[in-house]
């Protein structure tokens, strides 16, 4: 038998198939963008609303028994309303694209955290010096 009864490889037919734009091909590749946009997009948004919860800013910064004690004893926590101000609503911007840049500089301070380079209570202590 000779070489010409043998199928090509799974690579050859693969190359082939994507080197020759087909309807198949192209379908496959806008079907699999538009599915994983969708997948993205989605992941990013509940990304985004987790990130601006009360919770995450207290379980990320060391709030919990400095900052957040003042706070739930501030008019922005119990008021007659019953209506509460969270961190992301004075602390973060509303806008999408200062939102992102604000997030974009978090992500600095949040090394900062992991690595030990912020003194978090120095910190607290200037800013509580200039309020």
């Amino acid at each position: 038998m000779g070489n010409s009864d043998r199928k090509p490889g799974l690579i050859k037919r693969l190359w082939k198939w994507w080197r020759t734009p087909s309807r198949l091909a192209l379908g496959t590749l806008l079907l699999i963008g538009f599915v994983g946009g969708i997948v993205f997009w989605g992941g990013f948004n509940t990304g985004m609303e987790k990130a601006n919860t009360e919770e995450f800013c207290i379980s990320c910064h060391e709030m919990r028994n400095t900052v957040y004690q003042e706070y739930m004893d501030s008019v922005h926590y119990n008021n007659r309303s019953g209506v509460r101000a969270t961190c992301p609503d004075c602390h973060v911007p509303h806008e999408f694209v200062p939102k992102m840049i604000r997030k974009l500089k978090a992500s600095k301070e949040l090394y900062g955290k992991i690595f030990g380079v912020i003194d978090i209570q120095a910190l607290l202590r200037l800013l509580a010096a200039e309020i």
